[in-house]
Parts: C-alpha cells; structure tokens; sequence
C-alpha cells in the first residue's frame, strides 16, 4: 500500500484537498491518503517535509491557490523553490498543484480549473506510484493540467 500526501491552503478559494482525495479514491484502492493543511503557500514547503518524514508518504501533492497581486507571485515563486528543495532533501516527488486566481476570467472559470487541474495531476501521482511508463507514452505530447492541451509541435 503506497501513501500519499496531500499538503493544502487556507488562502485557497477551493477545496483542492477534498477533489484530490476523491479523485485518488477513484483510481486507486492501493493508497491511503495523509491531509495536512496550512495557511498558505510558503507553508507547503515544511508541510510536504513532515508529511514525508513524519508521516512515511511515498508522494506528496502540494495545491495551492496564489492570489493575483506581484505580491501572490512572488511568495508562489518561493514556495515552488521550497519545494523544490523538499523534493531533492527527501529524493521524493512532490506535485505542485497551483492554481493562480489570475489564470480564470471569473469564478465559476477559476472553480472549473482547480478542480480540473487537480483531478489531472491526481492521475499523474497514480501514474508516478504505479505506472510510470503510462507517462513515457505521453511525452512530447503538449499535455496541459487544467485547460485544454497544447497538443504536440508538428513538424
């Protein structure tokens, strides 16, 4: 049985969390599945941390909702560093799940994409656990979490 972290946000406008975990129910009944929220994106770095060493999960999605200001950018650019940094401490993945409020014209946008968004990279950390070689399929395939995919450069 693999254990999977889910570190989210108080700042966040969605419940990512809650559309993660159902998702990961879904598609896999070989997980078992560790919450841990935080108030906002800088704090995902120490969550992710503990809930691989605290916690033993074998993978971790940090999501997160940054607000539109240079200010949200800035501390969302520092969070992805922090957790970057995470992944290379504990040789662990850790799937950053952003989704910018800035990215969506208008609420209902901004809902339809953090639930898209997670539910798509929730397959990814299945992909990861157990089946790896289902993503060398899709390389070079202009794949896109949220919105509509680019699609593959034709030459």
């Amino acid at each position: 049985m693999k254990k999977i972290g889910i570190a989210d946000t108080t700042f966040s406008r969605f419940d990512m969390a809650s559309t993660a975990i159902k998702e990961l129910r879904m598609l896999s009944s070989s997980i078992s599945i560790v919450r841990y929220t935080v108030p906002g994106v800088k704090d995902l770095p120490v969550s992710c941390k503990k809930l691989f060493e605290e916690k033993g999960c074998d993978i971790v999605m940090a999501l997160g909702m940054p607000g539109p200001e240079q200010i949200d950018k800035q501390c969302a650019h520092e969070a992805s560093m922090g957790l970057i940094s995470v992944q290379l401490m504990c040789n662990k993945h850790i799937i950053e799940v952003f989704v910018h409020e800035d990215e969506a014209k208008n609420d209902k946008e901004l809902s339809f994409l953090a639930e898209n968004r997670t539910r798509e990279h929730a397959q990814n950390v299945i992909d990861l656990l157990f089946h790896q070689d289902k993503l060398q399929k899709y390389a070079g395939k202009g794949l896109r979490q949220g919105f509509v995919d680019a699609g593959p450069v034709d030459v």
